[in-house]
């Protein structure tokens, strides 16, 4: 049986939006989106596009990496 995914990730989008006081709300306005789908995100049950893990990278004004934990399971 083939493993679903090798790598996973821990979202810190919610530390860096609590930082600038930023309602889940705002954000998704800012990147597109539903604020559905930042709350996914924040909560790791969502793999976000490379387009949108930039665009709200751009927002905070880090890199994906700042706001990604990622590992290899």
């Amino acid at each position: 049986m083939a493993k679903k995914n090798k790598y996973s990730f821990d979202s810190k989008i919610h530390i860096y939006r609590a930082t600038k006081r930023m309602s889940q709300q705002e954000l998704a306005d800012m990147v597109g989106v539903s604020r559905q789908t930042i709350i996914q995100l924040e909560r790791n049950r969502y793999n976000p596009s490379m387009l949108l893990a930039y665009g709200i990278a751009k927002v905070f004004d880090v890199t994906i990496e700042d706001l990604f934990d990622f590992k290899e399971d």
